[in-house]
């Protein structure tokens, strides 16, 4: 609990945390409201495909034009003001930089771009979950061996469950289920970008007005981003995906210790040490009493009748055997909290969460019955959803990632909810991206099959 000081310090010492940031969306645009009213953070750059959407997150969150003047990276540093451009690569191979955040949300970008950062020496904050997905697991040995940290970004729900199992676990409980929740329903697997904003009650005028992008949010809806943040979770937290994948159960704040425990004992798990999303609304379309759309969870067993006793004196919503407990955190601000990952990483060498396995993945979904010569779009689109399987099943399987599963034509017809594999698809196992991923599989299944 000193990361402000540190930050202090680094500000009086003249030696601020120098961060670049990739990708200014709405993650990245949080994070610039408050990085500009940070001490000790110096945001030297920022690159987007688009400079002009770069220098208008900086002045719809409170910046400066005058801060904006730097001609180059190198210039921003000497200056102590702020470069925006499109070329991520001026920001990581400038020197004097410390960490490079990825918010671009595009797998290969992000793979790209971490490696390139840990080649530099520098430490890499990724926002970008879907990159986490398809290759985290090999990323943060790369990073490892480069002595630099590769983290979870803070503020994000992946982040704030690591932080939470980690609590459950340094106190010495044993971590039962650990996730977060959501808005679902069966029906919103089919949803599309076409659909998405009727699930949200909004118009697609009303929408665009905001600048909503209908296939990101869609990917909210359809229960990809679900899958994609508890294959992350169940990465770094040495956590098990049930079999079935997420079951969604709807679930108030006061019945996630009733519920999320082993079916053995009364709840919907099959065991412990896994994951779960639940869900804001009853999967017919009721919503539940003080849900936990917002927010994240852990699940934890007494290990014996004096800690169960404490759960009853301090006041914890327990289970009807008082043995089960939860522990829960309402909201999550996302890019709003990431300068907490960016101080842990440059001041502490930590990261806030991290892959340390391969047991979680998201694999590639019909939405609808698919026909060979079809081209899949990924994430939020028409064709596919995201669903989480055990790594191991995934890997014995040949699943298709579904990191990878835009811009590939379909070999086959495809039923709905047939989960495609590597032969359903042509892809071009040249390309870095699937040789990088390709070679993350064989070191982890060779590692997994020994374990």
């Amino acid at each position: 609990m000193n990361l402000h000081a540190l930050l202090l310090e680094a500000q009086e010492l003249g030696e601020p945390v120098r961060v670049g940031l990739i990708g200014a969306g709405k993650f990245g645009s949080m994070f610039l409201a408050q990085a500009r009213r940070t001490p000790g953070i110096h945001v030297v750059g920022i690159a987007d495909l688009s400079e002009g959407r770069a220098r208008q997150s900086c002045r719809d969150t409170g910046w400066p034009d005058e801060q904006l003047a730097a001609r180059t990276p190198g210039d921003a540093i000497s200056s102590g003001m702020t470069w925006c451009g499109q070329d991520a690569m001026a920001l990581i191979t400038q020197d004097g930089m410390n960490v490079i955040i990825d918010a671009t949300g595009h797998p290969a970008a992000g793979i790209r771009h971490a490696r390139a950062a840990f080649a530099h020496g520098l430490h890499v904050i990724m926002v970008n979950v879907e990159a986490d997905v398809l290759a985290g697991p090999l990323l943060a040995e790369e990073a490892n061996r480069a002595g630099v940290v590769y983290s979870m970004a803070y503020g994000d729900q992946p982040a704030l469950i690591a932080e939470q199992v980690d609590w459950a676990r340094a106190i010495g409980l044993d971590v039962v289920c650990a996730g977060k929740g959501t808005k679902y329903r069966p029906i919103y697997h089919r949803s599309t970008p076409d659909t998405v904003w009727s699930h949200y009650g909004l118009s697609p005028e009303r929408a665009a007005a905001s600048g909503m992008n209908p296939q990101m949010f869609n990917s909210f809806l359809d229960g990809t981003k679900s899958a994609i943040e508890m294959a992350a979770v169940s990465n770094a937290c040495r956590l098990t995906p049930e079999r079935k994948g997420l079951a969604f159960p709807p679930a108030s704040v006061d019945e996630l210790s009733t519920l999320l425990r082993p079916r053995a004992v009364g709840g919907l798990l099959d065991t412990d040490g896994t994951v779960e999303v639940v869900s804001c609304e009853t999967h017919e379309g009721q919503p539940v009493p003080n849900d936990l759309r917002w927010g994240v969870y852990v699940t934890f067993r007494a290990p014996d009748e004096y800690v169960r006793n404490c759960f009853s004196d301090y006041g914890l919503v327990t289970d009807p055997s008082g043995d089960y407990a939860a522990l829960w955190r309402p909201y999550h601000l996302i890019g709003l909290e990431l300068g907490v990952s960016v101080a842990s990483a440059a001041l502490r060498g930590e990261a806030t969460g991290s892959a340390n396995g391969f047991r979680g993945d998201v694999v590639a979904t019909a939405k609808r019955a698919l026909k060979a010569g079809e081209t899949l779009d990924g994430e939020g689109g028409f064709t596919v959803y995201g669903k989480l399987r055990r790594a191991d099943d995934s890997l014995m399987d040949g699943c298709l990632p579904l990191g990878l599963a835009h811009g590939v034509r379909l070999r086959h017809d495809m039923a709905e909810d047939a989960v495609l594999t590597y032969d359903d698809v042509e892809i071009d196992e040249s390309d870095p991206t699937v040789a990088y991923r390709r070679e993350m599989e064989n070191v982890f299944r060779t590692r997994n099959s020994a374990d």
